[in-house]
């Protein structure tokens, strides 16, 4: 009996060695997670009752479980590299199949799929019209395409002109002539093939409180379909138009669509007439021309943004996660990934920062949780485990052997 004592003791520690030495060996993997034996004795009969009737024969292997404990995360110079703070499991699609996994490397392949070194894709959520998650997650490919170009149609004008400013003398106005206006802003307009047209604002004091405008777009003047004329009160806020909007008149583009351009001095920075200082405090105009994909960002919560050269961006969807009640349940898979199993549950999938999922850091990586230094211990442990076994085998050897050799 002692021998077979032994030799379960034996396998014990040789499934000790097994795991600290797999430990060891994946001390650089990217998201890997440590694995612990966990051992349980092992006895004839019934413990139930009569106690002497319990005959110890040795020690099983009763599971083997991984710890998901935090990684170190470190950084990269790669936006596609992505690391977990907290709890969860980035879901990838592995040729139909579903698999999860904390290691984040990530590239682009050439049809635009963001994917790991095994071909396996990253899943993502799709996007409604207001920027929230939508439907099931589905492979994230990247759209590589440009953004087509837009015509400004609205340029908002936030400028404060001076209060104190003289009336103009010399008339009529002409941009060629400095005294012909009290001020000017230059702004760029787009048209509808992304063509660029310098433009440039006028401002022209006529009375007190009353200024005209006048917009001057590739050196020629274009004028408005209603009046031109600001006012404002005593308060230094414009009195009139009451929108605080100007109309421009359509101008014709050659080979695009003609620009019709309306100014708003009231937006979200309304132009003003205060003390005696000319600023300009916003110019905001919705066209740009067009632009090429330049870079793509990640933010903490998995929102996947394409930025462009002309300062578009677009969302291109929400990086999915999933946590399980059991994740120990898990079981593995090779190249750091794992599937789900009855005893994990059910994959519980969102989005980072949300329910028990953690963040997401771009440009980073999570190191394996594995400690070198008490791997290294439990190897020193587990071959004097099997030392000390293997004299046991040696013991009964002799013992049996002086048996044998009794007349």
């Amino acid at each position: 009996m002692a021998f077979e004592t032994a030799i379960s003791g034996l396998n014990a520690a040789t499934t000790q060695l097994d795991i600290a030495s797999n430990n060891i060996a994946n001390v650089n993997t990217n998201g890997f997670k440590q694995s612990r034996a966990e051992f349980a004795d092992v006895y004839s009969g019934s413990n139930l009752g009569v106690s002497s009737l319990a005959v110890s024969r040795g020690v099983r292997t009763a599971a083997v479980n991984q710890i998901f404990d935090q990684g170190n995360v470190k950084s990269t110079n790669n936006n596609f590299d992505l690391a977990i703070s907290g709890g969860g499991f980035f879901l990838l699609d592995d040729n139909g199949g579903q698999v999860y996994t904390r290691a984040g490397a990530f590239g682009v392949d050439r049809s635009g799929f963001v994917t790991n070194s095994a071909g396996q894709k990253l899943m993502s959520f799709a996007v409604d019209a207001a920027n929230q998650p939508a439907g099931s997650p589905m492979p994230l490919q990247i759209d590589t395409s440009d953004v087509a170009p837009n015509s400004t149609s609205i340029l908002t004008v936030g400028v404060n002109l001076r209060a104190t400013a003289p009336v103009v003398a010399v008339t009529p106005f002409d941009p060629n002539v400095a005294g012909s206006y009290t001020n000017s802003s230059s702004v760029t307009f787009y048209d509808s093939l992304g063509g660029v047209h310098d433009s440039v604002l006028y401002f022209v004091k006529t009375a007190a409180n009353t200024y005209d405008t006048h917009l001057v777009v590739d050196g020629a003047e274009i004028l408005p379909t209603g009046g031109g004329t600001l006012t404002f009160g005593t308060d230094g806020k414009i009195a009139t138009p009451a929108s605080g909007q100007v109309a421009y008149a359509s101008t014709p583009i050659p080979g695009a669509a003609p620009l019709a351009v309306t100014l708003d001095y009231a937006g979200s920075t309304p132009s003003t007439q205060f003390g005696d200082t000319y600023s300009v405090n916003a110019l905001d105009q919705d066209g740009f021309t067009t632009g090429r994909l330049a870079t793509i960002q990640i933010d903490e919560t998995g929102q996947v943004f394409a930025r462009y050269t002309n300062g578009q961006s677009r969302l291109q969807g929400v990086v999915a996660m999933a946590n399980f009640s059991n994740p120990q349940g898990l079981r593995q898979a090779g190249n750091n990934a794992w599937i789900e199993t009855y005893a994990s549950g059910i994959p519980l999938v969102g989005t980072g920062g949300s329910a028990r999922l953690g963040t997401i850091q771009a440009g980073a990586l999570e190191d394996s949780n594995v400690n070198l230094t008490e791997e290294l211990v439990k190897l020193i442990l587990a071959q004097r485990n099997f030392q000390a076994n293997a004299q046991v085998i040696q013991t009964e050897e002799r013992t049996t052997q002086a048996l044998m050799n009794m007349r």
